[in-house]
């Protein structure tokens, strides 16, 4: 039996999930950074990877501020799997832009590791994906606001 319940595992991805939601939204990502831990890993492929809360705040804070990722606004999971036993959660994450005006959907997967560290909070995440995959995704949906915005 791992350290945790699989209770407490579920509603730990669950508000994961929901504060992501949030701050997706909201464009504010602060409480996100908070699920950390203080010494906490963050493996990005693409951006590299990150040591402690605080650098993980301030690179989600600026990556996602920036255009086009301030448009990718939803994170719905596809499925996942908690391992009790180490206390992660392996999961497929659709990273979906905002409506560009005419209701296409416009996203792209990856996927996350979570490792669990109690009382709400993740000691560690690392996100893979194909950022070639990503960069069409978001070709297309800039080419569709484009061609929404001259009609």
């Amino acid at each position: 039996m791992g350290r945790w319940s699989r209770d407490e595992l579920e509603e730990a991805f669950a508000n994961y999930q929901r504060v992501a939601l949030q701050a997706g939204t909201s464009g504010d990502w602060n409480d996100w950074a908070d699920m950390f831990t203080e010494d906490a890993t963050y493996k990005e492929h693409l951006y590299g990877e990150m040591g402690g809360r605080e650098a993980i705040r301030r690179w989600i804070t600026k990556t996602m501020a920036e255009y086009p990722n301030n448009e990718m606004h939803f994170f719905p999971i596809e499925w996942y799997i908690i391992d009790e036993e180490r206390g992660w959660v392996v999961c497929q994450v659709w990273n979906r832009m905002a409506d560009p005006g005419d209701g296409s959907l416009h996203q792209e997967y990856n996927f996350t590791l979570l490792k669990y560290a109690g009382d709400n909070r993740w000691s560690y995440e690392e996100d893979i994906y194909n950022p070639h995959g990503f960069g069409t995704m978001v070709e297309g949906y800039l080419a569709t606001k484009q061609a929404l915005s001259t009609e």
